[in-house]
């Protein structure tokens, strides 16, 4: 569930960024910075997530606000799916999953032995790299090939849903198998 708060900022500029994309990208700019530095308190490491969502929104706000303000929200969004997918591979890459930080191994009684644990990851991780994928398909082709707006959203919103319901529910899954 931490995993899904990391992703507060994010859910927060999806949201908003229908009213207004500069509003949406300065909200979430400041949400990611309220969590990046209450995680910072608690232990003073910078999560991959947390890092990214912070320079993300932090460097959109600015050059949207100040150098390009007639970039579009679909083009927006589309360099915030691709910013997400592109930190979340390189971490898939280098065999550390984005979410392990937030996982914990011991969670609800069972003690997850580590190539478990680690597969668990991997597979949350690849699994929200896809829906980042996807999503930023979906917007590009919003921005670049003037496909419906609306047709982008429900794209972002069946995407996002099954990433989190995924989440959500793999590791009880996993967890089940791994008793049996």
């Amino acid at each position: 569930m931490t995993l899904l708060f990391g992703f507060a900022p994010f859910l927060l500029f999806a949201i908003l960024s229908r009213l207004s994309a500069d509003l949406a990208l300065w909200l979430a700019f400041a949400s990611a910075f309220v969590v990046t530095i209450r995680d910072f308190v608690e232990s003073p490491s910078l999560r991959l997530l947390d890092g990214v969502s912070l320079a993300l929104f932090g460097i959109l706000a600015l050059w949207r606000g100040f150098v390009a303000p007639e970039l579009s929200l679909s083009a927006v969004r589309t360099i915030v799916d691709v910013g997400l997918c592109l930190a979340i591979l390189v971490s898939l890459i280098r065999r550390r999953p984005f979410s392990l930080p937030y996982a914990n191994r011991d969670s609800k009684g069972h003690h997850w032995p580590m190539p478990v644990f680690l597969r668990v990851n991997q597979m949350i991780s690849l699994v929200w790299c896809l829906t980042f994928a996807v999503m930023a398909l979906a917007d590009g082709a919003v921005t670049f090939l003037s496909a419906s707006f609306y047709l982008g959203i429900a794209v972002n919103v069946v995407a996002l849903c099954f990433a989190i319901t995924f989440t959500l529910r793999y590791p009880m899954l996993a967890a089940e198998r791994q008793a049996r």
